[in-house]
């Protein structure tokens, strides 16, 4: 008896999404924390990988779950300096309410993730395609209308207070407010997913979008309104870094793309989906986060900090596919079946 309640504790957990990237956590951490020292550990060590994690994550939760039903968004790499280029125009060159910036650059997220998801849907064209060329379309119109509107690449912004209190100030004099937000995101993302119906849906979609569709899921309206979130998260981000830093620039963002899909894969997200959690891409959005802040701290060059998230994407891969196997091999078997 002890033994099989050993093997189905060793399978549930083997089953876990997040078993794997829990594990590259803490390799990662304790890596960093013995070659980096105190400074690593301290304070404004944790602030820094945490700040990073925290604008990184709002971005990855969506988009992990646009993975999970079995797309993928890479438009979000123009979004995050379209969002902030909108609320800097608006609030910083025409002198407009911050909260009707922030609305706009909210609203532009969504509505690009609404054409995202229609082509998608209304096509037989594969997300990646739809959405790479999304990417340059914002990148060419964000560029071109703020040339062509204020006469610059960069675009300063004065916000007020309240704008700065919400979204753009220090917690403790390190830590970025968006941290809270990343927090909020994911305790919503986490309950809708692992809860409610909602996130069966998701899951149903990434195991089988036919039989998800035949089974009376709308399947459609649920592929437009992730990639409307998707959107929408990045706007958002962009949003809180021109009110954090008070300016905005139409290069900034299209490191978000791949860091963001290393985050999810590293959280435990297979490429298929249909498998993932939310706990996973916290996890995997908070070692990249370490291994690209935490090698600052080492004595070791800044540039292997590329070399360590290669191979920890690899690793997490290999990991991912393998712990799905080994979960099965403790599966129970019927009385009077053949070994």
């Amino acid at each position: 008896m002890t033994n099989t309640t050993t093997s189905f504790s060793i399978g549930a957990l083997l089953r876990r999404p997040e078993t794997g990237s829990f594990l590259g956590l803490a390799a990662v951490f304790g890596f960093f924390s013995f070659f980096g020292g105190s400074n690593f550990a301290s304070i404004g060590g944790a602030a820094s990988w945490l700040n990073v994690a925290a604008a990184l994550g709002i971005i990855a939760i969506p988009i992990g779950l646009l993975m999970i039903a079995g797309e993928l968004d890479i438009s979000i790499g123009s979004l995050v300096p379209a969002g902030s280029m909108m609320v800097a125009i608006i609030s910083g060159h025409f002198h407009m309410p911050i909260l009707l910036g922030i609305g706009a650059a909210l609203a532009l997220g969504a509505f690009v993730g609404l054409i995202n998801g229609l082509l998608v849907v209304r096509t037989a064209v594969p997300s990646f395609i739809v959405t790479l060329g999304t990417l340059f379309a914002v990148a060419g119109l964000t560029l071109g209308l703020s040339v062509l509107v204020t006469g610059t690449t960069s675009v300063a912004l004065k916000a007020g207070p309240e704008a700065k209190w919400l979204l753009g100030r220090f917690i403790g004099g390190v830590f970025q407010v968006t941290i809270l937000w990343w927090i909020a995101a994911a305790l919503l993302w986490g309950f809708l997913l692992h809860f409610t119906r909602f996130g069966n849906w998701i899951f149903a979609m990434g195991g089988d979008k036919v039989s998800a569709r035949n089974a009376g899921i709308p399947t459609d309206r649920m592929t437009i309104l992730l990639f409307m979130c998707s959107g929408a998260s990045a706007t958002f981000v962009g949003v809180s870094q021109a009110i954090l830093y008070n300016s905005a620039q139409v290069s900034a963002g299209q490191s978000y793309i791949f860091n963001s899909i290393i985050s999810v894969v590293v959280g435990g997200v297979l490429l298929t989906g249909g498998y993932g959690s939310v706990v996973g891409i916290i996890l995997g959005t908070l070692t990249f986060a370490v291994v690209s802040q935490g090698i600052y701290y080492t004595p070791f060059d800044a540039n292997w900090a590329s070399l360590i998230i290669g191979v920890l994407l690899l690793l997490a891969a290999l990991m991912n596919n393998t712990f799905r196997k080994m979960a099965l091999s403790y599966a129970p078997r019927k009385k009077g079946a053949k070994a």
